[in-house]
């Protein structure tokens, strides 16, 4: 008889069914525990509860999972206005090279073609940084001196700028955004500097109004180890 119930029990989960029979009765004529039996789909474990005067199948729910936070990449206006950080090409970036030219150690010699300044080492090398030079219609060569150094220099734009520029003003402050950058070497009398730039993507190029333009880091390098008095060939 066992037997018999057993088969109808599996053979109606088989067929569907979402009633059963009574559950039978233990030997103390107390119904028995719920079997626990598979769904029709035979993935999610349902169970058979009891109660009084009938019988029914019900899924056991599960506890949801956790919600998964996904970042994702910026988008609309703050990522069109993102924009890669424009650099310095590398053959620009300070360097020793040999040097057999015929100027004596201590000598900076400015290469407006090649944009290159050298500081002559002596013993055959000379230190090499990239420069940004004089635009088409600024350029020009001769000797001179460095004759003043100045730390965070103030920017007075010269009348001449100023009428080609007129949007320019007349007196700049020192500081992280003035066009001079950290330092400047000034050279003889002329309105010429060698200088630093809040622009360093611009070096290796012709952009200046005749100034000799270095990245920040470079001009202080060169400021350092050269003094006023110093001699500049700019060919």
């Amino acid at each position: 008889m066992k037997r018999c119930y057993g088969f109808a029990l599996v053979a109606a989960l088989l067929a569907g069914a979402t009633a059963l029979p009574a559950a039978a009765a233990g030997s103390n004529g107390r119904a028995s525990a719920p079997p626990l039996l598979l769904s029709p789909d035979l993935t999610e474990p349902w169970v058979l509860q009891l109660q009084p005067g009938r019988t029914r199948v019900q899924p056991r729910i599960a506890t949801p999972p956790a919600p998964v936070r996904v970042h994702r990449a910026a988008t609309g206006q703050a990522a069109t206005q993102a924009r890669p950080q424009r650099s310095i090409d590398p053959r620009f970036l300070p360097t020793t090279v040999a040097y057999d030219g015929p100027h004596k150690a201590g000598t900076i010699v400015i290469d407006t073609n090649e944009r290159y300044l050298y500081l002559i080492e002596g013993n055959g090398f000379a230190r090499r940084y990239g420069v940004g030079v004089g635009r088409p219609g600024f350029e020009w060569a001769g000797t001179h001196k460095v004759t003043r150094k100045q730390e965070w220099p103030d920017w007075r734009p010269p009348a001449e700028m100023r009428r080609r520029q007129p949007n320019l003003p007349t007196f700049m402050k020192g500081g992280p955004n003035n066009p001079l950058g950290a330092r400047a070497l000034y050279l003889g009398s002329t309105l010429y500097r060698i200088h630093g730039s809040n622009e360093p993507w611009t070096i290796g190029h012709a952009v200046s109004s005749g100034c000799i333009r270095m990245r920040n880091e470079d001009v202080i390098d060169l400021y350092n180890r050269v003094s006023v008095g110093t001699k500049v060939v700019v060919i």
